[in-house]
């Protein structure tokens, strides 16, 4: 028995959990320089506001019914997602952390679902209480059914925010209301491919033959079909890790200062770092840039891309590499708008090869790399650093553009303060 725990409108919850004003007002939080709407409250969903448009389609709309907007604030929803998956580990010895928002919880040791049920509930209360985002809970046999059960939490009120799909009646009756496009793992192109054969609902899928699925949809086909029949057979460990990562902004002004455009490069780095080494990771390649505006009159920058010669994911060698690539190639009086640093080549971390003629004292490397880790994540992200990245922390304004809240949260000049 597994529970998928959903967190519901997530961005936007975390908004409203600083501004209960907004409990019942249309809200809507943005992507990267304000360009979409990646997060919609209920309110926003009901008007017809689709995820993904681009924000200067619904100016209209906003003025119209006082839709409220967000500009994303990941430091604040990455540490309300912590402070959430926290709660959730007291239930379970096996939780698994599929996205920001998400999470599988082994409930093996349910002795039924009545069990696994009123565990769930009280979980949903305690996160609804002491964190103050609401969350749903969907619970079966297999990853892919708690996924289908979660949003029959979500979306009809009479669940109380949990659902079970525990007899084959349930799965059945939930499977045949399910859009096929909805089913985890089945994508754009095998759902064009699927509405060719007849099939709309999980419930056709599930109903043909595995060798339906093992044929037209390969081996990862096969392996919903049999989630869906009830199979447990999928890992959220064994899926493939990220094959690049990425971190860039745009900033609020152009970056003139080399100083400025060094440390803000440097922070990007260490956030990709820290995300490559979080999956196992390591990386032959990081590509480093920075660009003007595209609608300036000059036009320059800054792009090159830096070989390892052994795979690494210590911060401290990706940033003495991006550090020579902007002396190199800066140019003075230029004034950059977006910067950013892509790590390609990345393979596990357990197979590295090395050189005989290696000069760099990687042992060292590893254990300082570990030992900043092991500090930061007790004392809070990037609470320590290299000098560049700690730099960057004081250099906030380049990157606040639009309607972004505060770091409530993570930064201490911006805690609420209660006046009495």
């Amino acid at each position: 028995m597994f529970a998928l725990c959903d967190c519901n409108n997530f961005f936007v919850s975390c908004e409203r959990v600083f501004r209960p004003d907004l409990q019942h007002t249309p809200v809507v939080v943005l992507s990267g320089n304000d360009g979409c709407v990646v997060a919609r409250s209920n309110e926003v969903k009901r008007l017809g506001i689709k995820m993904g448009v681009p924000f200067y389609q619904i100016k209209e709309q906003v003025d119209k019914y006082g839709i409220v907007h967000f500009s994303s604030n990941f430091s604040l929803y990455g540490d309300i997602s912590s402070r959430i998956m926290r709660l959730l580990s007291r239930k379970t010895d096996d939780l698994q952390q599929y996205s920001i928002d998400e999470a599988f919880l082994d409930l093996s040791y349910c002795s039924d679902t009545g069990q696994a049920r009123a565990i769930c509930e009280q979980l949903r209360a305690d996160i609804l209480k002491g964190i103050g985002v609401p969350v749903s809970f969907g619970i079966a046999e297999t990853k892919t059914l708690c996924k289908v059960a979660s949003h029959y939490a979500k979306k009809f009120a009479g669940y109380r925010g949990v659902c079970v799909i525990a007899t084959e009646e349930q799965r059945i009756k939930a499977l045949g209301q399910y859009p096929i496009d909805e089913v985890w793992g089945i994508g754009r192109q095998s759902t064009v491919k699927l509405h060719g054969f007849g099939i709309q609902t999980a419930l056709d899928f599930a109903s043909r033959p595995g060798s339906f699925a093992l044929t037209h949809l390969h081996q990862p086909g096969l392996d919903t079909w049999r989630e869906l029949n009830g199979e447990d057979c999928i890992s959220i460990r064994e899926l493939p890790e990220k094959q690049s990562i990425t971190c860039s902004r745009t900033f609020a002004h152009g970056v003139t200062d080399r100083t400025l455009l060094e440390n803000a490069l440097s922070m990007f780095c260490a956030n990709v770092a820290e995300k490559l080494r979080k999956q196992h990771s390591v990386c032959n390649q990081m590509i480093v840039f920075a660009h003007t505006s595209r609608f300036g009159e000059q036009i320059s920058a800054i792009h090159a891309t830096v070989t390892f010669q052994i795979a690494t994911s210590t911060t401290q060698e990706m940033t003495d590499a991006l550090l020579r690539v902007v002396r190199q190639q800066w140019q003075a009086n230029t004034p950059y708008k977006r910067a950013g640093v892509i790590l390609t080549a990345i393979s596990p971390d357990n197979g590295i090869q090395t050189s005989l003629f290696d000069t760099r004292d990687r042992e060292r490397d590893s254990r300082l790399q570990k030992t900043l880790d092991s500090i930061n994540k007790k004392a809070g992200k990037h609470a320590v650093g290299f000098t560049p990245q700690i730099a960057t922390q004081r250099s906030r304004e380049l990157y606040d553009v639009g309607a972004k809240s505060p770091a409530y949260t993570t930064r201490l000049p911006e805690i609420i303060t209660l006046h009495c």
